[in-house]
């Protein structure tokens, strides 16, 4: 929880001085990138029940969002004119990522299960036909009495 924190917050810092000093959104987009990831990740564990840190989640949502009004009202009135549009519009290409990575995480796993599940039902096939085979081939040909 501590790491995302630091890491929203770390990256809000580099992006602030950033654009204060004259630099473009586009020059920090690895920076934005890693602090919706962290403000994402904060989310999920504020949505999550049980946790104990809903309350820390909370607040720290809540100081992100002051960030985003600032950054907001920086690209309207320092920016140029579709600079706000296109930066939610990289949020939700952000966010479609990670959604796509999570779909690709779990069929991943879905896949390493099932391969597991097939081996050991036809490792286990194989160690039953084999000596079965075998018992028969040697009733018929007579070799055990």
């Amino acid at each position: 929880m501590l790491a995302e924190i630091a890491a929203a917050n770390a990256a809000f810092q580099v992006i602030k001085g950033a654009l204060s000093n004259g630099k473009e959104l586009y020059d920090v987009a690895d920076q934005a990138t890693k602090f919706f990831d962290s403000k994402s990740a904060i989310a999920k564990k504020a949505n999550k029940s049980g946790s104990g840190d809903e309350l820390q989640c909370f607040m720290q949502l809540e100081k992100i969002k002051e960030q985003e009004v600032w950054l907001k009202e920086y690209m309207i009135y320092a920016g140029r004119a579709d600079m706000h549009s296109d930066w939610l519009q990289f949020q939700s290409e952000c966010k479609r990522k990670r959604e796509n990575d999570e779909r690709t995480r779990i069929r991943h796993r879905a896949a390493n299960i099932a391969l597991f599940w097939s081996a050991l039902l036809w490792g286990t096939g194989v160690l039953v036909v084999v000596p079965l085979g075998m018992y028969i081939a040697f009733q018929f040909f007579d070799i055990i009495n």
